[in-house]
Order: C-alpha cells, then sequence, then structure tokens
C-alpha cells in the first residue's frame, strides 16, 4: 500500500511539472508569409529632347520631362490668303522665265530668268506644304483668294511676250516682271501687316526682300 501511493505521488508530480512548462511556453504565432521584396526604384534619368532653332539660330536641349510639345501657331484669314494668291503668281512667274532661254538677247536677263526658276518652284512646294499642314486644300483656298492678285499679267500680255524676241523681249520682260515683282511686294507688305503666322511673316519677309533686289538687278542689266 505504501508503494502504491509513493508511485501515485510521483505521477501526480510529473504531471504538475508537465502543465507548469506548457504554461510557460509562448503560444504559437500565426505565419505572416515571406516578407514582401522591396525593389529599389530606377534612378530618374531624362534623356534630353532636341529642340531645332529658328532659321540662324543654334538647337537646344531641355530634358524629356520638362519638354511639352509647342502648340501650333496661329493663322488667320490673311495668312490664307498671302500663300493662296502668292502659288498662281509664282507660277506665272515660272512661264515668264522659262521663256528666256531661247528668246532674251541680253545673257544677264537669262541668267535671271533661271534664278527665278531655281528659286520659286520649290518656294511652291512649301506654300502648297503649308497649307496642307493646315487642312487646307489648294484649289478651295485659291479659288477663294485668288482673284485680283496684285502683278498678275494680262492672257494678252502673255502671248505678246511670248513672241517677242532678242532686245524686245529683254524690254518686255524687265517691264512685266518688274510689275509682277511688285505685285508680290505689295502682298508681302500685306500679309506681314495683318497676318499672325510667324511661318507665313517669315516667307513674306523674305520675298519682299528678294523681289526688290530682283527688280534692281533686272534694271541695271537692261541698262548695261
Amino acid at each position: 500500500m505504501l508503494v502504491e501511493l509513493a508511485v501515485l505521488g510521483v505521477l501526480v508530480a510529473g504531471v504538475a511539472v508537465a502543465v507548469g512548462l506548457s504554461r510557460d511556453e509562448p503560444e504559437p504565432t500565426a505565419s505572416a508569409g515571406p516578407a514582401p521584396i522591396q525593389l529599389s526604384s530606377a534612378p530618374d534619368v531624362t534623356a534630353p529632347v532636341v529642340i531645332p532653332g529658328r532659321p540662324g539660330q543654334s538647337a537646344s536641349t531641355v530634358p524629356s520631362n520638362e519638354f511639352s510639345p509647342r502648340p501650333a501657331p496661329p493663322y488667320n484669314a490673311a495668312d490664307v490668303r498671302f500663300v493662296s494668291m502668292m502659288i498662281p503668281h509664282h507660277e506665272q512667274a515660272l512661264v515668264m522665265a522659262r521663256l528666256a532661254p531661247e528668246r532674251a538677247g541680253n545673257t544677264q536677263i537669262a541668267a535671271i530668268a533661271d534664278r527665278i526658276l531655281a528659286a520659286q518652284g520649290p518656294e511652291i512646294k512649301a506654300l502648297e506644304a503649308w497649307l496642307e499642314s493646315k487642312g487646307l486644300k489648294r484649289e478651295a483656298a485659291t479659288a477663294q483668294h485668288g482673284h485680283g492678285m496684285a502683278g498678275m499679267q494680262s492672257p494678252e500680255a502673255m502671248k505678246s511676250l511670248e513672241a517677242a524676241r532678242g532686245a524686245a523681249f529683254d524690254k518686255m520682260f524687265v517691264d512685266m516682271m518688274s510689275a509682277h515683282h511688285q505685285g508680290a511686294i505689295t502682298m508681302a507688305l500685306e500679309a506681314q501687316t495683318l497676318g499672325v503666322d510667324p511661318i507665313v511673316n517669315e516667307t513674306a519677309t523674305s520675298t519682299a526682300v528678294e523681289q526688290r533686289v530682283e527688280i534692281q538687278r533686272m534694271k541695271e542689266a537692261l541698262a548695261g
């Protein structure tokens, strides 16, 4: 009997110790899973954007995050009128200039005609490109604005020029082309005064300067 009580006491003590130990152990916590991977942010590298300069000016650069496209420049009816009128105006000048190689008696007059052909052909393409960039069709714009162009020569005068030869052609060519150029100067001054498009303004300015120079050059060639 004493032995059984001793065994029982040992068992009770062991249970008490086990219960005490279990109470001292911290309860397991739910796993939150693996920690998220922290990605380092990429460096803010901005490639430069090249901005072309205006004629005669060098290009500049700005960071791409500071660049915003420039809005299309405004234009008005005076700009459209100048461009639309100058296209057929230049085309008539080309018709007259093409007559010179076989008719001019003065080699200087023929050389001036060659310069007109070289300059005004590309100018017509540039004027047409401007209309296209504005969504305007050449035919419609010319029909609306192309009446009563200053300096345009009559069909009768054009036939007379075509029939002339030698010195008679030289004088008629200078007279007609000078009046034609003067008409272009008048239209250019109007565009400079009333227009708002910077490209048209630059074109009008260069047109006025070039036409004045050519008028003087033709007069000197005829006098010489």
